[in-house]
């Protein structure tokens, strides 16, 4: 009985201690971002950029091995762009991938965007196809990957509890955005108590129409930050409304990382920390977070990613893989 009990026990231990674990790897101020969830299954946004001998695929498939990912169940598209797609046909030739998830067809046109949307077409025939729009979610086991914002469309109600008046729009106006920015496909990932959220680069006119006059995502405790920490980005009404206890900055060594972004997302209610990919030259040591919080310090780098590890009850841990420092976050 005793032994029985044990057994018991012992399994509902590693059921509970199962995490969410998401590599924010280093793609040179692009995106890719590689969430694994408890069940194993995986899903990529993003593949960085083309060229540079695959760097960047060899990046994500070297995230994979360490998750222990063969595949990719899911790869999200946020949307047309280099740093973005670009690197869609590297990928493919390292990792396979079962399902490709986009908001459609690429709504830019000319020479360089023809030629990604050819790339990105011929590899999703290699596969399935979904087209999103907000309010979808992916068939996923155990976690809610919601789709917010699509195709310059979002959600029209309240999720995640979302829905109170929101005290920080106002005043401030954006220009409107006509490039393929304003259309991301952006996500809110849900694992029990957990939330973490990921816009793409999604244009600050875009993100005031999800947050006001009304905050409909709610409250988040992950942020990444808006196309890659910019000032066109990552408005104050959207990042103080959602409150993160902690952002990650998918910024590159000159690419991303505006003081004026920078100074919103650290002057956020409860936010507890800002990770960075990138020491971004530009900002200096006083906009930078210190060095235990940076992933690749050296403009020519190796190129270390940041893992998250969250658990059900909301707690969670930030790695960094250069030099091992970690941080744990309690549930709230």
């Amino acid at each position: 009985m005793r032994l029985l009990l044990g057994m018991v026990l012992a399994a509902t231990f590693a059921y509970a201690a199962k995490t969410l674990d998401v590599y924010f790897v280093d793609v040179e101020g692009g995106q890719a971002t590689l969430i694994v969830t408890p069940s194993k299954e995986s899903i990529l946004v993003d593949t960085g950029w083309p060229g540079f001998n695959g760097r960047d695929a060899g990046r994500i498939q070297a995230a994979a091995k360490a998750a222990g990912v063969k595949k990719i169940d899911y790869l999200v598209l946020t949307h047309y762009h280099m740093d973005h797609a670009g690197g869609i046909t590297q990928l493919v030739e390292k990792l396979p991938v079962k399902t490709f998830v986009d908001h459609g067809p690429n709504r830019e046109t000319g020479k360089s965007a023809g030629e990604l949307s050819a790339a990105w077409d011929k590899a999703v025939a290699t596969g399935q196809h979904l087209v999103v729009k907000p309010g979808d979610k992916l068939p996923l086991k155990g976690v809610d990957v919601q789709v917010v914002t699509a195709d310059g469309n979002a959600i029209s109600g309240p999720i995640n509890g979302g829905g109170a008046a929101n005290s920080f729009c106002g005043g401030k106006t954006f220009p409107e955005d006509k490039t393929e920015n304003a259309r991301s496909t952006g996500i809110l990932v849900t694992y029990g108590k957990f939330r973490m959220l990921d816009l793409g680069d999604l244009t600050s006119q875009k993100e005031l129409e999800i947050v006001c006059p009304n905050n409909r995502l709610g409250k988040i405790d992950l942020y990444l930050t808006t196309h890659h920490g910019v000032n066109a980005s990552n408005a104050q009404a959207i990042v103080h409304a959602v409150a993160p206890r902690v952002a990650i900055m998918n910024n590159g060594a000159k690419k991303g990382g505006s003081p004026e972004a920078w100074q919103i997302i650290r002057s956020s209610p409860g936010l507890e920390d800002l990770w960075q990919l990138h020491f971004a030259v530009a900002g200096g040591k006083e906009n930078n977070s210190a060095d235990s919080f940076v992933a690749n310090i050296d403009e020519a780098c190796e190129g270390k990613y940041l893992k998250a590890s969250a658990m059900a009850d909301g707690s969670f841990t930030v790695v960094n893989t250069r030099n091992k420092y970690q941080k744990s976050y309690a549930a709230k």
